[in-house]
């Protein structure tokens, strides 16, 4: 399988921390939760990981994309052909003409 090259621009460089980003919170959260007793119960803390998702796509979204790379498959297939065009210019329906 050949190696696709990554895009190396701002925008794409911050959306990949998103996975780290969320490791850090979810660690960060737990460890409050199990040193204050309890007192912060993490499954009330769900809107906070909402939240770093949120920040994170905002970050990328606004960073610039100069010098993006899009990622399309290598062996990709190519766009279909389009429809031949119709020579009467009436309109060709599915449905049969039987009946009129």
């Amino acid at each position: 399988m050949a190696a696709q090259s990554k895009c190396h621009c701002q925008s794409c460089t911050i959306r990949r921390l998103v996975g780290p980003a969320l490791v850090i919170t979810v660690g960060v959260l737990w460890l409050l939760h199990e040193t204050h007793g309890g007192r912060l119960y993490f499954g009330n803390t769900f809107p906070l990981i909402l939240i770093v998702i949120g920040l994170v796509h905002l970050a990328g979204s606004m960073a610039s994309r100069e010098g993006h790379v899009d990622a399309t498959p290598l062996g990709a297939p190519p766009a279909p052909p389009a429809p031949p065009a119709s020579g009467a210019g009436t309109p060709q329906t599915p449905y049969s003409p039987q009946g009129q």
